[in-house]
């Protein structure tokens, strides 16, 4: 023990060797590679250790959809910010495992740091109470192969063109996001490649400055290695003389080697210095295993004596309040038709466990807007992360809360959403389904970045999952439902890209031998109402085929049909499809993104499908099990639409043509109707 300085001053000595220890000797030369701050501790069960267990959550479903991503979680001095990066050339499965491992690690060997950096193979995360989006880190950390080149006074310059010439492409290319990847001929027989990367968050001044930085760096200790990279916390860079990023390798080129003293050669005095940090290092190791090994004994203590209170069962009888007694009646007594839904398992969550679940109701968790309030994401003491519908007031939002529980206890099927529970405590009037980690199918199919996660494959799989679900709705199920509001932003999915439909507020229970009803009450969206019920009030099963033909084209092409301009001719997405596949130019319709994917065939069928889908005539609609059959089978004939029906806000009839016989239907008396579209 150093005599000068008390025992837990000489214990931080210790441990800022340790971490310096294992950044510079090659004893660490695998992943992971990390740095601790030593700024500050947070406390065991804290709200700031709750917001970064929240935030890592976050990151890491975010890591599925793309290879770069940021958050921030909480308030004032509990709030975190965190972010990972990818390296651009591995899969989005490659990516979400190795953030989830970093999560990993960096609880491992950073516990209770309120600042840390975590660097794998291909990803590298970063988590701070402070906020450091936008800045450049500070430190790099180089690893370089173990081969030697031959002719390193060469060899350098022709890295450090190749270095220079990317980070110029990935800064002021507009279109390179901040990668670039490249080569450039060393030899007759050797290539030398190149990949740079920054963290989206950095300006592109930044960015060429710490790429800048991070060239420096690798060629003032490794430029006599035939290759290398520089770890920072906002940037990457590379390179190999082998093609790295198109997966290629060089079998004992990697682990890569840490610097030590790329010289070799080190003196006496040094060599005493490395013995006695290193019998204070394992003495200070000795001591933390102890007081880690004590720690998380207690730890795992209190945390199976909490999660023994809190435990959420959802198969235990209803009205359980999790955090105290059975409820009393008066909890319901403002909502009329709880007392039968209270006869029905239905199982209840108390507001505190939802309120801690969702961080206060904050913006930060708020992940939509549902048809009759906010939604936010939640994680369940159990660890289950749920979606959270939290009821705006109003009496008409009462009625649409009871619709919604009232039927989703009543369906099961696996292209709808989930419900696990609900609470209704005063005011508080909220629905606990699961969670989807991709979002809503409109937040992904209308941003131009997103859009590329979904290939042809997912989409035709979209589509075909979608009418499975509504086919259930219609024919399958106990009852007869129409949804009334099936839409982009009503489809959710999941991690695998399947999609749920979710949103029953607006549905409408139907007897099996009923084929249509009225309203003089219109709600539904722009863009996906059929034209009998815009104009008329007139709904059936045939007003959801029309909003599916719709999700349809836009699926396929990757527009919204709601706001569609395109010229005079065509005024919206379902009469520019209606023209081009009347022209026998169906293949024009497709998104720029499926060329390499498509499949021809099944493109022009969905097409067609979605074309009948969206005729003007509800009787020339087909059912939806046809649709599947349709969508399914390349062996049956399609029948050839008609003209679609009308665009947003217009609607004509037809000489000679009637929406459908006055005997068919029942006529809406109202003169005007309340058109509410949401």
């Amino acid at each position: 023990m150093i005599p000068f300085l008390s025992a837990s001053k000489a214990f931080r000595v210790l441990w800022l060797y340790s971490v310096f220890a294992v950044l510079h000797t090659p004893c660490s030369a695998d992943p992971p590679y990390n740095i601790c701050s030593s700024n500050a501790n947070y406390s065991m069960n804290s709200m700031f250790q709750y917001n970064l267990n929240l935030l890592f959550q976050n990151l890491s479903s975010a890591a599925s959809l793309s290879h770069f991503n940021k958050v921030t979680i909480g308030n004032s001095s509990d709030r975190v910010y965190g972010l990972f990066m990818c390296v651009n050339y591995k899969t989005l499965d490659t990516c979400k495992e190795y953030v989830d491992i970093a999560i990993q690690n960096i609880n491992r060997l950073c516990p209770n740091r309120t600042e840390a950096t975590d660097w794998e193979e291909y990803s590298q995360l970063s988590y701070s109470n402070q906020n450091f989006f936008g800045k450049v880190g500070v430190g790099n950390i180089p690893l370089w192969n173990k081969k030697n080149i031959t002719n390193p006074d060469e060899f350098a310059p022709t890295v450090r063109s190749l270095l220079a010439n990317l980070s110029k492409e990935a800064t002021f290319n507009a279109s390179s996001s901040m990668i670039a990847t490249g080569n450039a001929n060393f030899t007759d027989h050797d290539t030398i490649y190149g990949l740079v990367q920054c963290t989206n968050d950095l300006s592109t001044e930044d960015c060429y400055k710490c790429l800048q930085n991070s060239t420096d760096e690798i060629l003032s200790c490794c430029y006599f290695y035939r290759g290398a990279r520089v770890l920072n916390r906002n940037c990457y860079l590379r390179y190999e003389l082998y093609n790295f990023y198109q997966n290629a390798t060089e079998s004992d080129a990697f682990p890569p080697t840490l610097p030590t003293n790329p010289a070799g050669k080190q003196s006496n005095k040094s060599s005493k210095i490395v013995i006695v940090i290193a019998a204070a290092i394992i003495l200070a190791c000795i001591i933390m295993v102890a007081l880690l090994s004590s720690w998380a004994y207690c730890h795992a203590r209190r945390n199976r004596s909490r999660k023994e209170k809190n435990k959420i069962i959802l198969e235990e009888p209803p009205l359980q309040d999790i955090h105290g007694p059975t409820r009393t009646d008066s909890s319901y007594q403002n909502i009329e038709g709880m007392d039968q839904i209270k006869s029905q398992d239905f199982p209840m969550i108390s507001l505190a466990i939802i309120h801690e679940a969702t961080n206060g109701f904050s913006d930060l968790n708020k992940i939509g807007q549902g048809g009759f309030g906010p939604v936010y994401k939640g994680t369940l003491p159990d660890e289950t992360e749920v979606a959270v519908k939290r009821l705006a007031s109003s009496e008409q939002g009462s009625d649409e809360f009871m619709n919604e529980v009232s039927l989703i206890m009543k369906l099961q099927h696996k292209n709808l959403v989930r419900l696990l529970g609900g609470c209704v405590e005063g005011e508080e009037k909220l629905l606990v389904y699961e969670y989807m980690p991709n979002g809503s199918l409109d937040v992904v199919l209308f941003d131009e970045r997103r859009r590329a996660l979904l290939d042809w494959r997912k989409r035709f799989n979209i589509i075909v999952g979608i009418a499975r679900g509504i086919l259930y709705l219609h024919e399958d199920s106990r009852l007869r439902i129409i949804h009334r509001d099936l839409k982009a932003s009503n489809v959710l999915l999941d991690q695998h890209m399947n999609p749920k439909i979710s949103d029953f507020g607006m549905a409408r229970i139907f007897e099996k031998n009923d084929s249509e009803a009225n309203t003089a009450r219109i709600v539904g969206t722009y863009g996906y109402m059929a034209p009998e019920y815009a104009m008329e009030g007139l709904y059936s099963i045939k007003s959801d085929v029309f909003s599916f033909g719709v999700l349809v084209l836009e699926i396929i092409t990757g527009r919204r049909n709601a706001g569609f301009r395109l010229s005079k001719h065509a005024p919206s997405l379902l009469a520019y499809a209606w023209r081009l596949w009347s022209e026998g130019k169906g293949l024009e319709l497709m998104d720029p993104l499926l060329t390499e994917s498509c499949c021809k065939t099944e493109f022009e069928r969905c097409i067609q499908v979605g074309l009948l889908c969206v005729q003007e005539d509800p009787m020339d609609r087909p059912t939806m099990s046809s649709v599947v059959v349709m969508l399914r089978s390349e062996t049956v004939a399609l029948q050839e639409p008609q003209q679609p029906a009308f665009s947003v806000g217009r609607f004509t009839v037809q000489s000679g043509h009637s929406l459908r016989s006055p005997d068919d239907l029942s006529i809406n008396g109202l003169t005007v109707s309340a058109v509410l579209p949401r």
